[in-house]
């Protein structure tokens, strides 16, 4: 459920500060007054495009942010899979706009717009002209009648899905291995030729690191026998290092009897001497290993040349060589095996394409089963929202199995006696096709997990007791989830459970601004009375939008 909206500095609201509750919520306001800019702030934590115009003049940014209460554990599940914790059972999803850009935010933590979309989608779901368009389209159509089907149908697509993935697998397969004789023999020629060339060079694992140390020594080798010299010569040779410290520790001992202070620095004089004569040892020993000819230096260079040649061709290092070398022998042992694989190929894949037809079979047969539920629910929606001689039908045609099965299926309507049965897009008004959704969404209200259902303009072309039916049901939507309805009905707004009005004020200095606030009765039957009376606002005006938020109230009552 949608807590609170929170909007600042977009388009004409300096901020605003809404606090949803259950049930209806309805909002209302003079044509102009900002109820489409409230929309567009929820559509753009949607994943709407923001842009530069939304910025309030003499702004430099934009806010909006939605505080949603999850109470549903699915829901809760299902946000967690994209990372999202929710705390305290809510979560806060922000979006600020500056010039040329914006932050997405979710729980304060920054993040993508296409995850900040799809945690929206989770919570909400917005019914505005074009959703009600949406219905107009067949794969809307089966998405609302496998939604019907619920868990049933829902375990039915998931294994239609998988078998249809199976198979475009098998046929793949199939696909590639499907070559001429001579592309093969080509191909078997070039891939042994690559299998035979690596095993050929031996490689050892880590043989190349090895190798390129001893190069760098043997390429060093004079560089490295005059410097050693020269080091041991400091070191180690007459009157050199060794000697000068040798003498100098002598010295200080004999000079500790007459200063016991001296001991320490004797002391250090004779480790530093000890250490001298073990680096010299160690040295001397380096010098008689140095063994340096012309043969060894070849022999690595070569193997060296052979390996970062290899390296070029099928790896940065020898374990890559070696795993481009098992690819290949596995390629290679494939064509070797051409005819039976190919076999068991094309068996595979009618294996795969047997199971799809199968699943897309069972598929099928659940659709049409709930397809009848469905019209009659439609039907009953339908005559209730005062189509009164209605006639509603699912049509099914078979195509080529798919990941959503075999079945195309179009929603026909008559909606008049003698009609025939025709698509919806070639009867309906704009109207009609919103009161549809509005029935469809009616019957989907207690199984769709989406906690927050938002209508714009569901009364488009309706009035008098069509007006009242969808009242109505907007009420009966209420009670199983939060319901949002930006509507100028007063049929509508007077079954509000919270109803909020939209004003526009504005004056030369200060500029033109939107503010919403929430109505209390006297307040929302003066809003009825406008929208019933217009300009002119009488007693008897009054008189009768406190009927008719009395007789809404008693309505709901019955309902309950």
């Amino acid at each position: 459920m949608l807590l609170n909206l929170h909007v600042k500095n977009l388009a004409l609201i300096e901020e605003a500060d809404v606090e949803f509750g259950p049930g209806l919520n309805i909002l209302t306001g003079e044509t102009g007054a900002g109820k489409s800019i409230l929309l567009g702030s929820i559509q753009l934590i949607l994943g709407g495009k923001p842009s530069r115009e939304m910025i309030r003049q003499n702004s430099s940014s934009a806010l909006v942010e939605l505080l949603f209460q999850v109470d549903d554990p699915e829901t809760e599940s299902e946000l967690s899979e994209m990372g999202i914790q929710t705390e305290e059972g809510q979560v806060l999803l922000t979006r600020k706009i500056t010039e040329g850009r914006s932050v997405c935010r979710i729980n304060g933590e920054t993040g993508t717009v296409s995850l900040m979309k799809a945690a929206a989608a989770c919570l909400l779901d917005i019914h505005g002209q074009h959703e009600h368009q949406s219905l107009l389209y067949p794969a809307k159509q089966l998405e609302i009648l496998d939604a019907f089907g619920g868990s049933e149908i829902a375990e039915a697509s998931r294994k239609t899905m998988k078998a249809h993935q199976e198979y475009s697998k098998a046929r793949k397969l199939l696909s590639s291995l499907d070559m001429d004789e001579e592309a093969r023999k080509r191909e078997m020629a070039f891939l042994e030729f690559e299998v035979n060339e690596i095993e050929a060079a031996a490689l050892q694992p880590g043989e190349d690191e090895e190798l390129e140390k001893l190069y760098r020594k043997l390429t060093n080798s004079r560089r490295i026998s005059e410097t050693i010299y020269s080091v041991h010569e400091a070191t180690g040779g007459d009157r050199m290092a060794a000697d000068l410290i040798g003498n100098a520790s002598s010295e200080l001992s004999r000079l500790v009897e007459y200063d016991e202070e001296l001991s320490g620095m004797r002391d250090t004089l004779a480790d530093i001497e000890a250490l001298l004569e073990d680096f010299n040892r160690e040295i001397s020993s380096y010098m008689d290993s140095l063994v340096f000819d012309e043969e060894t230096f070849h022999e690595t260079e070569e193997r060296l040349n052979l390996i970062n040649d290899m390296k070029s061709r099928y790896g940065r290092s020898v374990e890559e060589i070696f795993a481009y070398r098992d690819r290949q022998a596995e390629k290679l042992s494939e064509l070797q095996n051409y005819e039976e694989n190919l076999k068991k190929a094309s068996a595979d894949m009618e294996a795969a394409k047997k199971n799809l037809q199968k699943e897309s079979l069972a598929l099928s047969k659940l659709r049409k089963k709930y397809a009848a539920s469905l019209e009659q629910e439609i039907i009953r929606g339908l005559k209730e929202l005062n189509f009164l001689d209605v006639r509603f039908e699912i049509r099914f045609t078979e195509k080529e199995c798919a990941s959503d099965g075999m079945d195309n299926i179009e929603y026909q309507i008559a909606t008049n006696p003698g009609e025939s049965l025709l698509p919806l897009g070639r009867i309906v008004s704009g109207g009609e096709l919103s009161r549809i959704m509005l029935a469809i969404k009616t019957i989907l209200a207690d199984r769709d997990r989406i906690g927050t259902l938002i209508f714009d303009e569901i009364d488009t072309g309706i009035s008098g007791r069509t007006a009242q039916m969808v009242a109505l049901k907007m009420a009966e939507i209420g009670r199983h989830r939060q319901v949002i309805c930006i509507t100028h009905l007063p049929q509508i707004a007077a079954m509000a459970d919270r109803h909020f009005g939209i004003e526009k004020h504005g004056d030369e200095i200060s500029g033109t601004a939107t503010e919403i606030h929430e109505l209390d009765e006297e307040q929302s039957v003066n809003e009825l009375a406008r929208l019933l009376g217009g300009v002119s606002i009488t007693e008897a005006v009054l008189q009768n939008a406190r009927e008719m938020k009395s007789l809404a109230g008693k309505e709901k009552c019955k309902e309950k």
